[in-house]
């Protein structure tokens, strides 16, 4: 696989953009609290926006922004034209380069990048590090709100990166696709941490931690050797077709974009989860090691 390398960007490449008028920069930070069952708390990063933020950037939430009002999944994928309407208010044309950034968890982050692509957008990067990093290395910090524009954004529904249960169940006998588990290894065991509904996983998962693929202290991911040989240790990067998934659909959009970063094209993500997966009880979970 050849790497796409320019998915990630660094806060001197963005820099030397700002006020391109084909620049859209959204902030995406939303601040999540796990609960011990179902979905997290979540709440909003916009505060923390109109205190300081990057010039020109919109702020937008996963929740309030990219996830559908009516689903009965927590932040479920909104139909296609809401996100067609959203991204035109915030001044997108299909040739838009959209650079998302955010702080605390990046997979709030991740998780609009997939939304975007499921959604049709071009080009969609994400600025590595964050905002921690934008501020660290002492780049301009604004306070004013971006001129309002409309954009003509129109893009297109990709199914292929979006996974739905009949595709997860279709998976459970199909030895071509690898189900790939975001979670912290203690929730894949189902022996510890928060789950969503029924501890455990799907048969036939094999465990990639969002956790792992990036640097606690600095929010940057790790370089793609690394990246490749923590894939590899899973066994999907052999695999004809990787099928990821976590909790509610947050974490797995980490993989996503780390697949995509690698070079995988060959990616969905099954937005409903665990979340929806757990509550049909006829649905097969296992907990602890492999036997056998």
């Amino acid at each position: 696989m050849t790497p796409d390398l320019q998915i990630l960007v660094d806060p001197a490449w963005l820099e030397a953009r700002l006020g391109d008028p084909k620049l859209c920069i959204l902030d995406c930070t939303v601040y999540m609290t796990p609960q011990p069952v179902g979905a997290s708390i979540c709440r909003s990063g916009r505060p923390n926006w109109e205190a300081g933020h990057i010039p020109g950037s919109h702020y937008v939430s996963m929740v309030e922004d990219f996830a559908d009002p009516g689903g009965n999944i927590a932040y479920r994928l909104p139909p296609h034209e809401r996100t067609v309407e959203k991204l035109r208010s915030l001044g997108v044309d299909d040739d838009s380069t959209i650079v998302l950034y955010g702080a605390d968890y990046i997979a709030t982050v991740t998780r609009v990048f997939w939304v975007l692509r499921v959604s049709g957008a071009r080009d969609v990067r994400i600025l590595d590090g964050g905002w921690d990093r934008w501020v660290a290395e002492g780049k301009p910090v604004s306070r004013d709100a971006p001129p309002a524009r409309r954009g003509s954004f129109t893009g297109g529904y990709r199914r292929e990166y979006h996974a739905l249960l009949d595709d997860v169940r279709a998976a459970l006998d199909d030895p071509s696709v690898c189900l790939l588990n975001a979670l912290a290894r203690e929730q894949f065991l189902g022996t510890g941490g928060a789950h969503y509904g029924r501890p455990g996983r799907i048969p036939r998962s094999v465990n990639l931690p969002l956790r792992t693929l990036f640097d606690p202290d600095t929010k940057r991911f790790h370089a793609i050797p690394r990246l490749q040989a923590l894939l590899a240790e899973t066994g999907a990067d052999k695999a004809p077709r990787i099928l990821a998934y976590c909790g509610g659909g947050i974490a797995a959009s980490g993989t996503f974009f780390v697949l995509a970063l690698l070079g995988y094209d060959n990616v969905s993500m099954y937005d409903g989860s665990l979340l929806e997966w757990s509550r049909d009880p006829s649905l097969p979970m296992i907990v602890g090691e492999d036997r056998g």
